[in-house]
């Protein structure tokens, strides 16, 4: 019996000393950014853009949404969900693009007046149907579904041959038959993700035609895509566009490409040849040449580094942490990176 005994404290002692490596662990940088992310720019379910005049967008819903999913944090994203659809959801189930700080009220019927912008449209769309793969909640593919079938009714036209993304519901399509076009909008994962949902060929062909106009609307000494542009029957041109430059829009793109798993060479190569600059510029107008004296900020670095990382094969790569120095922007783009690299 004494043996058992003395066996049984020798075990408990082991298992005691044993116990700290089971009971902590080391979080990822992606969750620690993200859990900086959370205390920075999300409130009550609200993501705040402090210098953009605090302003909440549906793209910004939709990416934080989006990094909730990733980091398995089912209670901030039940309430960036419920913020998102009480304050932003309009009737026809997209999403107006944005709430400006000095908001008092609004109902569903103000909300419903209020324009909306794809882009965010389409990553929520993105989260709500990696959130019932992630936690098997029906309620968020129905969700998804509401919003992917208003999507495709209200924002993709077909143009010229090319099944266009809308930047909006109204205001992009010209008196001429032309239309306005910004490609960061194309967004490239959720496209490749809504095409094995649904198995609708509409959502395979606007990536396709995304592609096509990357490879198509190329300008300047750099031949990049500029963040606005106008698509007409025979050309895409920089004339009439809301802005000629390259800049925090079209720098996306190929991170959509590379959240996407889409290594094509030609469609990176005009990007990675920007990147080649010491120090990079924040921005370039396509029409006159002229660089920004401003460098690319931590985001657009975040950017750079994910790409070149994927195309590469390259695992090892460190990305700045977000702190209470780092914008909304350079914050959002640094995790997205990052979640372009533990996708890979």
């Amino acid at each position: 019996m004494k043996k058992i005994i003395f066996a049984l404290i020798i075990l408990f002692f082991i298992v005691i000393s044993l116990l700290p490596q089971f009971l902590s662990f080391e979080r990822t940088p992606y969750q620690k950014n993200w859990i900086a992310y959370k205390e920075q720019f999300i409130k009550n379910g609200q993501v705040i853009d402090q210098e953009n005049n605090n302003l909440s967008t549906s793209e910004g819903q939709g990416f934080a949404l989006l990094f909730a999913v990733f980091s398995n944090d089912r209670k901030q994203f039940e309430k960036v969900w419920a913020w998102t659809q009480q304050h932003m959801q309009r009737k026809d189930y997209l999403f107006r693009g944005e709430v400006d700080s000095s908001e008092q009220t609004c109902d569903k019927t103000c909300i419903s007046a209020k324009p909306n912008t794809s882009n965010g449209d389409l990553i929520i769309a993105w989260a709500l149907f990696a959130a019932e793969n992630k936690w098997d909640r029906q309620i968020y593919l129905v969700e998804g579904f509401r919003v992917l079938e208003a999507i495709k009714a209200k924002l993709i036209r077909k143009k010229f041959d090319y099944q266009v993304v809308l930047p909006s519901e109204t205001g992009f399509e010209l008196a001429d038959g032309s239309v306005q076009i910004n490609l960061s909008y194309w967004v490239f994962p959720a496209f490749k993700l809504f095409s094995d949902i649904t198995a609708d060929p509409i959502w395979g062909e606007v990536y396709q035609s995304g592609t096509s106009l990357m490879e198509w609307a190329r300008f300047g000494d750099w031949s990049l895509p500029a963040d606005w542009m106008i698509l007409s029957e025979d050309k895409v041109t920089l004339t009439g566009a809301n802005s000629t430059e390259y800049g925090e829009n079209a720098n996306r793109l190929p991170l959509y490409l590379m959240l996407a798993k889409d290594y094509q060479t030609e469609l990176v190569a005009p990007f990675i040849d920007w990147w080649s600059q010491q120090p990079v510029p924040a921005s370039v107008d396509l029409l006159t040449g002229e660089v920004s004296t401003l460098s690319a900020n931590s985001g657009m670095q975040a950017i750079e580094k994910a790409t070149e990382a994927n195309m590469q094969g390259n695992t090892e790569i460190t990305f700045p942490e977000v702190n209470a120095e780092t914008d909304y922007y350079s914050a959002t783009f640094i995790l997205l990176s990052q979640l372009a690299m533990i996708k890979q």
